[in-house]
């Protein structure tokens, strides 16, 4: 039996950014584009017309840009999944899409290379950040206690706790680290252990989802 293709529906106001994407996609078997958008106005209804699984979409767009739409989906149960594609990597703009419930942000820069793999992510449910993004946010972390909610209790994280976030999140080998920090391998792998447990979380991009939540990163 043949494997259900993914349906992605793209939304950018640059025709030429749009040919550009359909044809990475095409080149995976797996994939179908069913549709594309150069507004933002009826991105919602025509992704949705066509069934879409994954729908790519830039923020800034005529007529109701990225924020826009996914305001529009905000509170209720999205019918696709939201990667963000923009010629931006703002911090703060990053934080105020994840939060609104996009899975995933790409730039334009790093999309080609990376756009088949970011879907491939999401469509099994992980968040996805390119490197460039991924990079930024983790330059960017700052040492602080979370503040407790109804998700954590009073999760404090030490100084080394965060180097150590940061340098996994940049795939540094814990012999990597263990040389970067002058600290033992074991000491580095007690540290990781320790962190998963902590934050609740599984893997790098867990950890880019719990400092953008907990604000641990500077603007």
């Amino acid at each position: 039996m043949n494997k259900k293709k993914t349906r992605i529906y793209l939304a950018d106001d640059h025709q030429v950014l749009i040919d550009g994407m359909q044809a990475v996609l095409n080149t995976n078997k797996d994939f179908e584009v069913t549709g594309f958008s150069l507004n933002g106005k009826n991105v919602i209804e025509q992704a949705t017309k066509n069934k879409a699984d994954i729908l790519v979409m830039d923020i800034n767009m005529p007529e109701k840009d990225g924020i826009e739409v996914l305001k529009d989906l905000s509170g209720t149960e999205f019918p696709f999944k939201v990667i963000i594609l923009s010629s931006y990597d703002d911090l703060k703009l990053i934080k105020e899409v994840m939060k609104l419930g996009a899975r995933g942000y790409l730039t334009k820069q790093c999309a080609g290379e990376n756009i088949i793999e970011a879907i491939h992510s999401v469509e099994n449910g992980e968040e996805y950040f390119c490197k460039t993004v991924r990079d930024k946010i983790f330059n960017s972390f700052t040492k602080t206690n979370i503040k407790p909610n109804s998700e954590t209790s009073n999760i404090s994280l030490t100084e080394r706790e965060l180097e150590i976030i940061k340098l996994i999140s940049l795939e540094y080998s814990g012999k990597e680290i263990s040389e970067e920090l002058s600290i033992s391998t074991n000491t580095v792998e007690t540290h990781r252990k320790n962190l998963v447990k902590k934050l609740n979380v599984k893997n790098t991009i867990g950890l880019v989802k719990f400092a953008l939540k907990h604000n641990l990163i500077n603007h």
